[in-house]
């Protein structure tokens, strides 16, 4: 068991390296365990970190933001990503693990710091084959494990979490998870009211939805297959206007590997916390090709930043 455990540690730390390697690893994992749909999820997701991180460094935003506050963003993406994979990629590999032996090796997960929760929702997953629930069992997690250590940590608070840019993006709608497909087209909901855990969680469900229960599923998926991430918001813009220049880099040639460090966190779950209400249907979802949302949001923002400079030289 020792072994397993060492490989384990060994592998999620190389593969929670950077952005890239996040997105690449949960989709690898999804091509191999379909039944595991967090993965294809969480892989999508990522590639939207992806484009907010390269945004940073592209041709508007740093008109916009100052140098520090871009830092301080790409810091508090960069950890939020890391910290849910540190948690959640020894979830799939023991579950693969357990896949391959034949018989639940769930109780490995104490030594990654995973959750009871989610050690309880493996072991149901492992009888009930629900595959929607462990889903969102995984969103659940995912969105508690953040909660401490990025949404209410002091640091990302104070120079993040009630800075200005934050409070107009999250106003504006300009974050927003997007699922390209090749015809052109952006699938996908505009998040707000990110420092709620429930808003987040909700989020992650109609995400879900959208990915494994609309008529965009294979579309959706298809294109991911097809397009390599390179975290530049241009892997899909060249599919909304042919022939645009690029305006965001690729991460890998803009951004520092950043060396975290695990903190020690208590378990997030309470023996008497109600999570069964995290599991309530969503509503039905309306307006979620994005595609003309999209295109007159990236106007409003380079007007926006063009205006600004305009009255500070006027």
């Amino acid at each position: 068991m020792e072994e397993i455990i060492q490989h384990i540690g060994k592998l999620t730390n190389s593969q929670n390296r950077d952005n890239i390697s996040r997105t690449v690893s949960y989709a690898t994992f999804y091509k191999h365990n379909p039944e595991i749909r967090w993965a294809m999820l969480a892989s999508l997701v990522s590639r939207n970190a992806g484009y907010s991180m390269c945004d940073l460094k592209g041709d508007w935003f740093p008109r916009l933001l100052s140098k520090d506050t871009r830092k301080h963003l790409f810091l508090t993406y960069e950890r939020a990503n890391w910290l849910i994979f540190q948690d959640a990629y020894p979830q799939l590999l023991i579950y693969e693990y357990s896949k391959k032996q034949g018989k639940p090796h769930f109780d490995l997960l104490r030594y990654f710091g995973v959750s009871t929760f989610m050690v309880h929702e493996w072991e149901r997953f492992w009888h009930e084959k629900d595959l929607k629930r462990i889903c969102t069992s995984l969103i659940i997690n995912e969105q508690h494990v953040i909660e401490q250590p990025v949404i209410k940590d002091g640091f990302y608070k104070k120079r993040i979490f009630s800075k200005v840019p934050f409070l107009l993006q999250d106003y504006m709608h300009f974050s927003t998870v997007l699922f390209p497909v090749e015809s052109g087209e952006v699938i996908g909901i505009s998040v707000h009211g990110f420092k709620k855990t429930k808003n987040r969680i909700e989020t992650g469900k109609k995400l879900y939805t959208i990915l494994f229960e609309s008529e965009w599923s294979e579309e959706i998926i298809a294109f991911a297959d097809k397009v390599t991430h390179t975290g530049s918001r241009h892997d899909f813009e060249t599919y909304i206007y042919p022939g645009k220049k690029r305006e965001t880099p690729f991460l890998r040639l803009s951004f520092p590997v950043i060396e975290h460090h695990k903190a020690n966190t208590m378990d997030w779950y309470q023996r008497r916390m109600n999570t069964e209400k995290f599991y309530e249907p969503v509503k039905p979802l309306h307006g979620i090709v994005l595609t003309d949302w999209y295109k007159q949001k990236q106007r409003q923002l380079k007007i926006g930043i063009l205006l600004k400079e305009w009255m500070m030289h006027a």
